[in-house]
Formats: structure tokens, sequence, C-alpha cells
């Protein structure tokens, strides 16, 4: 190579990938944090959301949903009614009138209908929120019911003897 050529040497080039791979290596864990504490957050929004559509389901059609997916949209062009009350999308209420779990956000959602009378109707539910994979989508488990208390535990799936979460 002549000596008085421009660009950069191979060394130079190594130096600067080095220090792009140091910087990377203090913002990535930094970023992963972030998007558990935003999935968290989506969890307790989602939770609370179910609550609020179930009071609404209940007020509207005199019970609880016997499924998650009863919550969820109705056929295009129909309107609402019991199996497919439109009160929640799509992928919160499982895709189908018999879905229990659905996935939103790192979050695993699991409904749990309460005992039905002579008629069907259900008078309790509760809905366990667990992380899709604990330590990288979520750190803690919630829990709900129709009480509308959100519970929350970190180390075991949340329950009725949780500590509620504060506001």
């Amino acid at each position: 190579m002549k000596k008085g050529s421009r660009g950069f040497s191979l060394i130079e080039l190594l130096i600067v990938v080095a220090v792009i791979l140091v910087i990377a290596a203090i913002a990535i864990p930094s970023l992963l944090r972030s998007r558990m504490a935003a999935n968290q957050a989506s969890a307790v929004g989602s939770l609370h959301l179910l609550n609020t559509a179930e009071t609404t389901y209940i007020s509207t059609y005199n019970g609880y949903t016997p499924t998650l997916g009863y919550l969820g949209p109705p056929d295009s062009g129909m309107n609402p009614v019991a199996s497919a009350a439109g009160l929640i999308d799509i992928v919160l209420s499982g895709g189908s009138a018999a879905a229990t779990v659905s996935f939103k956000s790192g979050y695993t959602f699991t409904y749990l209908p309460g005992v039905t009378d002579a008629t069907g109707r259900v008078y309790s539910y509760s809905i366990i929120a667990t992380p899709t994979n604990v330590g990288t989508t979520g750190n803690n488990f919630y829990y709900t019911d129709q009480v509308g208390v959100i519970r929350e535990n970190s180390t075991a799936v949340a329950g009725t003897s949780d500590s509620p979460l504060a506001g």
C-alpha cells in the first residue's frame, strides 16, 4: 500500500467496533429492563380492562362470561351478542368464543370462571396473568377477580392472599 493513501487501517476499524460493542453492552440491559417494565404495565392495564369489560358484561347479560372469548368482538358486520360482546380486542380475548387463555405483551392471561347456577349464569371469575418467560418478558405475577382488585406476587403465581397494587 502507498504511504500517502487515505482510509482507515484495520486496527482503527477494530477499535471502532470494540467501542460500539462496549456501548451496546452497557445499553442492552437497560433496554431489556425498560421492555420488561412496559410489559408489566401493559399486563396491569389489560387486567383493569378485563375487569371493566366483565362489569359491563354482567350488567348487560346478567352474569359473568363463561370464557374469555365471550368478551371479544363479534364477526364482521354483526351486532354484539352474549358470546361475542365486543368489549375487548381479539388478541386479549384469545381469538375465539371458547378461549380461556390469551397472550399479550409478554404475558399469558388465564380466565377461570366461577361456579354456575341452574340457568348457567356465572357469578364469579378470576384472571391470572403470568409472564410468558419469567425474567425476560416480566418478573411479576398478577391476579384479579370480580372484586376488581389487582394483586401482585413477584415470586410465584399470584392469588387472593397477595398484596394489592397501590394506586
